[in-house]
């Protein structure tokens, strides 16, 4: 888990007490409190009217972060219709702001289908610094993508704005580390509220559900 007062070697350390076994999901029915968080003003959402929106936030370099990408795309997958699924990169510190800016703009160039993971491999597995414009410009260059364009766009105020907004969208839901789950608005779960990932997305299924019940 990777809090806001955590280097990156601490969370790397900690990163296999945060996926324990499925089997503990179904153990009991989550907690208010204990579990998830309901927050006491409601986060703005971006989802068609008629959707229930669920919210992850991520850092790139995050080891957790990196970990819980197959069992997300896994769940995905399995999601009923109704469900709106949106990545939000946060920003704890300045230095985060590279990575929130690579992410949109990957977004706007209708490029995260391929290049979302491959932007965790280069960090996790290639150890790539992608942390800064140059390199990051460098990275995507070698992509396929026009590095001038991507420059370009790199510093627009489109994607400058959408950081700004992932910022506030972080605060609003009171992230604490990541991977977390915001749902619908209203709640916030993580690895160590829900104690490990799986759990909490077994916990995000449940707020869902709730969240039909009684929007």
């Amino acid at each position: 888990m990777k809090r806001r007062d955590f280097s990156v070697a601490t969370a790397s350390a900690l990163a296999a007490s945060a996926f324990l076994s499925p089997a503990l999901a179904q153990a009991r029915k989550p907690d208010e409190g204990t579990d998830y968080m309901a927050l006491d003003k409601r986060a703005p959402v971006e989802a068609a009217a008629g959707k229930i929106e669920v919210v992850e936030f991520f850092w790139y370099s995050c080891p957790h972060c990196n970990a819980f990408e197959s069992k997300l795309e896994s769940w995905i997958k399995g999601v009923a219709k109704d469900v709106a699924v949106r990545r939000v990169p946060v920003a704890f510190r300045d230095s985060f702001v590279p990575e929130q800016r690579l992410f949109y703009c990957l977004e706007a160039l209708g490029r995260i289908d391929d290049l979302h993971r491959k932007v965790f491999y280069a960090i996790h597995v290639e150890k790539l610094a992608l942390n800064k414009e140059e390199t990051i410009t460098a990275w995507a260059e070698k992509q396929g993508l026009d590095k001038a364009k991507f420059a370009e766009l790199y510093n627009s105020f489109g994607v400058s704005n959408k950081a700004r907004r992932a910022a506030q969208l972080q605060d609003a839901y009171k992230v604490s580390g990541v991977p977390a789950l915001g749902v619908a608005g209203r709640f916030y779960t993580d690895g160590q509220l829900a104690q490990n990932m799986d759990r909490a997305l077994a916990v995000t299924d449940y707020l869902i559900a709730e969240h039909r019940k009684k929007p």
